[in-house]
Parts: structure tokens; sequence; C-alpha cells
């Protein structure tokens, strides 16, 4: 039996199976993701998504499903499965599934009548092209694929709906047809191994039912377009199939597919199914080198991109040059010393005050891994230097280091930490004045610099900071500390101290440099373990406080209003791994590990072969968020690194 595979009693179970998600994409930022079954519940589920830089920039599902119907010897059988309105399903192609398994790309085994064939899904990696290829199992006297694809040509977060705009006309290529529905998108080409046989009849297929945008409080039914019936005869018990942005020799389909899949790495196990996760997060587009946040939804988050690379690109993959890459690819976007939270270019929203400080942590693994300590500041320190300058003269949302040394941040309406969920124009965890995890950034931020100017001699930088290093550990406890609560502040604004049980201190308490003594450290990790600490991530909120929300459900203000209220969070766990190991050393690594190994569990849970962006707070634990989150993978991947190097 393969690491992950479904048998036919899972997928006739439409309840179960539609809660099993999938994610293919390609290094150019293209994808692919549905259920299970192919069966679309999300706006954002299509077989052929790609950004579109002529439109918005923003990624757009061009081709929703492909709708195919296989007839041999005179017998049909529809093999989609879609939801209408009412939570209609026709028609049931599940029920001819007798297997999935994705050792290494996704392989669906059906049985229709007395034959048997399969399915396999390949992204190309290099190019935006999706390459399908079926393969019939027995004899049979004809058989022909009908497809009858569903197009949609619009963007992820929206819907389409009957229109007179859509350009209906087509364009005729060797063995396929070409369609763009509007102008400026991507033409797309849909073509086949096979000569075929095309019949242009556009009608629009209405009220497609999205049962999980439903849920979410959101609008769920759309209407998307057939252009025509595309009938591929099989002469071979092989056919190939491609959509891609640009025609291709026919003859090459089954070339490129299987020269794709020999360099395709295996998911034959738990960590081989996380490298191959962290892989599909790292894109390159209009030449810079990215980390895609999480699918579907996400795009590219500067908070995110520091906090995960290393788990994605050094851990267990090994690619240091790719890790620098991707750091010297956000330089470029630095502004008032704040990088892009979301967005790019006029788009770019800097509302982020622990980006910039995650970015020295970033920097911090990347020298440590190369041990290239002693060019860091050449190369380095002029940008180094201009962050800390902005934090500490002012930037951005009234960001600013006050006289005492500690960072300031925040102003009405606006979440500028990790924490940054905002309900009716307020945030719901209000955290403006000095953030404990910030603070704890901002000191290890100063500290890495000066121990990378003093390597490279630069006794100017030195002698400008090193007495607010010296006395930030006593401000910092000062103001944070609590004897008598036994813990540290979450933020403290003013004379107001906010001493609710989250996870913030346990970063603050975990980096290389540290404004606190060890004793305070231990108090701060077993506070966590007692409280927030899950087999699924770590809690962002106590369950004793009474704010404390323990399930992620509902529409999208009920949702917000728990996201950092006690769900669990996997990827604080690579922070938490760093504190355990610098405090109890290697009596850690049997702890650690087994929290690792609790993960095996999710590669066949809610997205296959991936690590969601969070879970419920209360057992058993439910996923939910995004599907699959670069940060959570990143995390584990660095857990499991940091354990194999104690």
């Amino acid at each position: 039996m393969s690491y992950i595979e479904f048998d036919k009693n899972d997928l006739v179970n439409i309840p179960f199976s539609k809660k099993k998600e999938i994610v293919r994409c390609s290094r150019t930022g293209a994808f692919a993701t549905t259920t299970l079954l192919g069966l679309n519940t999300r706006k954002y589920h299509g077989l052929f998504i790609l950004p579109q830089e002529n439109v918005d920039g923003e990624r757009h599902i061009l081709v929703s499903s492909l709708n195919e119907s296989i007839i041999i010897d005179d017998m049909e059988f529809h093999l989609g499965t879609h939801q209408y309105r009412g939570g209609i399903i026709d028609p049931k192609g599940n029920k001819y599934l007798q297997k999935f398994v994705t050792e290494i790309i996704p392989v669906y085994h059906y049985r229709v009548g007395k034959f048997n064939f399969t399915k396999e899904l390949l992204f190309s990696d290099s190019e935006e092209r999706l390459i399908i290829k079926y393969t019939i199992k027995d004899n049979f006297d004809s058989a022909q694929i009908q497809f009858r694809p569903l197009l949609a040509f619009r963007q992820i977060h929206q819907l389409t709906h009957h229109n007179d705009h859509a350009n209906t006309n087509f364009e005729t290529v060797e063995n396929g047809v070409g369609y763009c529905m509007y102008e400026h998108y991507s033409h797309i080409y849909l073509q086949s191994s096979e000569p075929i046989n095309y019949q242009h009849n556009p009608s629009w297929y209405y009220d497609f039912e999205y049962e999980e945008e439903l849920n979410r409080g959101y609008e769920g039914h759309e209407d998307l377009l057939n252009m025509g019936s595309i009938n591929v005869p099989i002469t071979q018990k092989e056919l190939y199939f491609s959509i891609g942005t640009k025609p291709i020799d026919p003859q090459e389909i089954a070339k490129i597919f299987e020269q794709e899949l020999a360099v395709h790495r295996s998911r034959s196990s738990f960590q081989l199914c996380l490298q191959n996760a962290a892989e599909q997060f790292i894109i390159e587009r209009n030449g810079k080198m990215q980390i895609i946040a999480g699918y579907p939804w996400f795009g590219r988050w500067g908070r995110d991109t520091f906090i995960s690379v290393a788990g994605l690109t050094l851990s267990t993959v090994n690619k240091p040059e790719l890790c620098k890459r991707i750091i010297d690819d956000m330089l470029s976007e630095m502004k008032d010393g704040l990088f892009p939270n979301i967005g790019s270019g006029d788009a770019a929203a800097y509302n982020s005050v622990d980006a910039p400080l995650w970015f020295f942590r970033a920097l911090q693994h990347y020298a440590s891994y190369t041990h290239s300590e002693k060019k860091i500041w050449k190369e380095y320190g002029p940008v180094m230097r201009q962050i800390l300058n902005a934090y500490r003269y002012g930037s951005l949302y009234n960001i600013r280091m006050l006289d005492n040394g500690l960072i300031y941040a925040g102003c009405d309406g606006v979440a500028l930490t990790w924490m940054d969920a905002v309900v009716d124009g307020k945030p719901v965890t209000p955290r403006s004045g000095c953030a404990v995890e910030i603070n704890g950034l901002w000191y290890n931020a100063i500290q890495f610099s000066l121990e990378m100017a003093r390597l490279a001699k630069d006794h100017d930088f030195v002698i400008e900071w090193e007495n607010i290093a010296k006395s930030f550990p006593d401000t910092f406890k000062a103001t944070f500390w609590s004897k008598e609560i036994g813990y540290l502040a979450d933020y403290v604004d003013g004379d107001y101290k906010n001493f609710q049980v989250r996870p913030n201190m346990m970063i603050a308490v975990s980096l290389p440099y540290v404004p606190i003594s060890e004793k305070i450290r231990q108090l701060v990790l077993r506070k966590t373990c007692e409280e927030l600490l899950t087999e699924k991530g770590i809690r962002t909120l106590s369950p004793n406080d009474p704010e404390y929300k323990g399930h992620y459900s509902g529409n999208q203000k009920e949702r917000d209003m728990a996201y950092h209220q006690g769900c669990c969070w996997p990827w604080l766990l690579a922070p938490f791994c760093d504190g355990m190991l610098a405090v109890y050393g290697k009596q850690a690594i049997p702890f650690l590990e087994k929290i690792y190994y609790k993960f095996d569990s999710c590669m066949k849970d809610y997205g296959i072969s991936t690590i969601c962006e969070i879970t419920d707070g209360d057992p058993p634990y439910k996923p939910n968020g995004c599907v699959s989150q670069a940060w959570s993978v990143a995390a584990l991947l660095y857990l499991k690194w940091k354990v194999m190097c104690c």
C-alpha cells in the first residue's frame, strides 16, 4: 500500500472525500487545486490557475475543470463530479473510482463497466502547463474521451456569471483548440497527443455551488462557459492531454510528461511529502524568486517569507543559494526600513512591524548555515543599518524607538504584528504599544548587527549602538516581566500591561540573543507547554482566558474573531523548538521528535501531503484556514533539521 492512498470506500463517500484537497504547482506561479474527487467546493478551486500580469497581477482561474466523459465500446461514462445550487451533485463520476494514490503525482484508478483505466495529473515545473495522462488497462474495440472544458477566466477571489462580454471565438491548433474569454488574458491551448474532433457550441453552465464558500459566509454560486466538445478517439492505450498558455507539438506531450515525471520527488514518506510541499511555495515571477505564503488564496507576504525561508530552503533541502536569492529579491522592495506585508509595486502594503526584524533572523540562519559571518556586514551592513535607523528615528505607522530603547508601534485601526485580524475597522487583538516579540526581535537584530560589525571592524557602528544594547535587558525586564505573575506581558502601552497568555513571549525567548535570564526563559517555556502547546501547534491564547475561542468557523467576522484568540498555529513550533533546545539542549530532543511525528497523520487530512495554516484550539484540533501554508511546512522541516543537528 502506498504512503498516501484512498480506496473505493473513501472515494464513493462524498462527505468524506470532498474535505480532502490537493494542490499541485509549477515554479512559475501557476497551480491546480481541487478536492480528492475533482469536486470543486471553493471558488479557489480550479484545474489551471495562473497570474495575469496584464490584468491585475493576481492569480486567475482560467480552466475550472475538463468535465470529461469516456466512451468505450459505445458505453458512455461521465467522470466529472459537480455540485449545483441546492446541494445537487450531478454527475457522480466518483462512483467509478477504485483508488487514489500519489506516490509521485496524483493517480486516479477507475473502473467503468468491465474496463480499467488510470488518470495521472502532472503540473510542469518549468512552464505553465498541465498534462494529464490516461491509460486504458484492458483491450477494447473502440474508445474515446470527450472533454467539455468549463472556463472561468476570473480572479481567484471573485466569481463569474453569465455575461455577453465573453469572447466565444476559438483558434485551431494542431490536435487542439485555443480560447481567450476576455481581453488582456493569457490564451489557453487544449491539445491532445491524438487528433481530435471538435464541435464548437458555446454555452453557459449555471449555478455551480461552492459549499465551502457558503460555509464561510461568502457568495458561493457561479456560472461557467463551455465553448464546445473536444472528442479524442483513442487509438492506443495511452492518451495525453495538455493545457498550456502556448501551443505545443502534440508529438512532444508524452515526452515532456515522462521527462518531468522523472525529476519529480517521491511522496512515499512523511519527510518527502514535506520536502515536496516546500518546493511548491517557491516560485519565480517577473525575475524575482518569491515564497507564496499559502495555497489556495495567499500570495507573497513579507513576514511569512522571512519566517519560512530557512525551513523551506536550508533545513533538509540544502539550498543556501536559493535562500539568499529570496532574501535579496525582497530587499529590492524595502521602503522606509520596511518590507511589503502583502502586494508589490504600487499595490504594496508596508503594514508589518515585524517583517524587517524577521529579516535579521533569516539572515542569521543563512550566515550560520554557510559560515559566512565575516562577509555579511560587507554585503548587508548598509541594509541592516538602514532598518535599524528607521526604527530608531521613526517610520510608518508610528513605528519608533522610545527613549528607553524599546520599540513602540501602532495607530488606530491598524494591526501591525502577526496577530493582524481586523473586524469592523478594529484589530481583534489590539497590541499597539510595545509588543513583547517585537522587542525581543529588535534586541536580537541589534546584537546580531553588532556581532557582524565587530567582525568587519566597523567601530563607528559599534560605538553608535552598543550602549543601546547594553541597557536594553534591564529595560525589557522592568517593562515586561512580573515576578508575581511569573511570565512576560504580551504588550505594554503606557501604564497598561496586558498579561494574556499568548505565544508572543515564547518568540521573544527563542532567539539567539535574548534580553532576559535563563530562569525566565524556562518559566516562559513552561507556561507555553502548560497552556498553549497542543499536538498540532501552539495556541494563540490560553483556554483559561475568557476571550478564548476554541473553534474556527462561521462567517468572516466570526472566523476573524477566533483567528488569534485560541487557534493553533503550526509555524510557532519553529521558535518553540529554538527555545527548547537553547534552554534544555539534547534533553529536549525526544519531546520535540514526538511533536514532529504527530503531524504524520496530517498527510491524508485536509491538504493531501501538506500542512495547513491553523487548527482549532480544542481537540481534536480540526484543520482549517489555508490548505497548504508555507510557514507551517517550514516549521516542521526546521524542527526536524534542528533536532538532527543537535
